[in-house]
């Protein structure tokens, strides 16, 4: 119901790229251009300087954006509240998550909040923590699960389950031979990390520096940013890695990777993130109270809800 010309601004003013707004609004580029154009007439000056392919916010343009972000928000809440005179608990639920929440996890607590709100339609993001905590605070979407706490003073962040992370390696690895497996043992070996931000690896540093394990001193073989290609890796006997233990249920059943527990154990919390705003739509509010209510045990074969 806002006025598309500042739906199309906001968007290009958070991305502070065209291009990368054109994407998210499904728009072509000259479009967006136009747009905006037509929003700095309407104000009779510039919303962006340009200038060497790259934009950013002049004075005016970010007054706008400040004014924008209250009058959408707003809009968004006057939609929520009026649909929610019929009772029903119902329409688009923007969710975001990290790969091992959303692969092992989302599917089974999806399905079950949509049968008991057939009226809702979940739409999924899935990309690393550190880029679903930027898009539920830019409000891209509407709540995110990730691996990690969120360093976002503006998310609300609470705990919904607990993670156990083990050693991977290839069945004839020297690795295998061992009941547990310390941060001290582990940095001798060549070690496959996934890439900067994502949970797990934030999650694994800390684990090795509050060892005493500097990052900087492992044996570090290669940086890969898919689980699928850590896995391959490990079992093509280039490295061991660190990686969640329900990940890898079955490559263990089918002999393909040895799972070995760390000592001290290696656990951690997965977090539930959504913005610090007075106001949530009904369907949003029910979401939320379905994860705090919905019991969730991961252990090394399966998620059971």
């Amino acid at each position: 119901m806002a006025d598309r010309r500042l739906q199309v601004f906001y968007t290009v003013a958070r991305q502070l790229s065209f291009t990368k707004a054109a994407e998210r609004l499904f728009m072509t580029q000259p479009a967006v251009t136009f747009q905006v154009k037509q929003l700095e007439e309407h104000f009779n000056t510039r919303l962006f300087e340009r200038s060497h392919g790259k934009i950013s916010l002049t004075p005016a343009g970010a007054l706008t954006l400040d004014y924008a972000e209250r009058i959408l928000n707003l809009t968004q809440e006057m939609d929520s509240r009026i649909s929610e005179l019929t009772g029903q608990i119902s329409g688009p639920l923007l969710v975001g998550a990290s790969t091992t929440i959303a692969e092992y996890m989302l599917p089974k607590l999806l399905g079950e909040f949509k049968r008991l709100h057939p009226e809702t339609l979940a739409r999924l993001t899935v990309a690393n923590s550190e880029t679903i905590e930027h898009k539920v605070a830019d409000h891209t979407l509407n709540l995110g699960l990730i691996e990690s706490p969120s360093h976002n003073p503006n998310l609300i962040t609470s705990a919904f389950c607990e993670d156990e992370l083990v050693t991977i390696c290839a069945p004839n690895s020297d690795l295998a031979k061992n009941p547990t497996i310390s941060p001290s043992v582990l940095a001798s070996y060549p070690y496959i990390s996934r890439e900067s931000g994502s949970g797990t690896r934030e999650c694994i540093d800390d684990y090795f520096s509050q060892n005493g394990i500097n990052t900087d001193d492992l044996n570090l073989a290669m940086e890969l940013g898919s689980r699928e290609a850590i896995k391959g890796a490990v079992a093509a006997g280039l490295g061991s890695a660190v990686v969640s233990i329900t990940t890898v249920a079955k490559e263990i059943r089918l002999g393909e990777l040895v799972a070995v527990p760390m000592t001290p154990s290696l656990r951690r919390q997965f977090s539930l993130v959504y913005p610090q705003e007075k106001f949530r739509s009904k369907l949003l509010q029910a979401f939320l109270e379905f994860i705090e209510t919905t019991p969730l045990i991961l252990d090394r074969n399966q998620l059971v809800i």
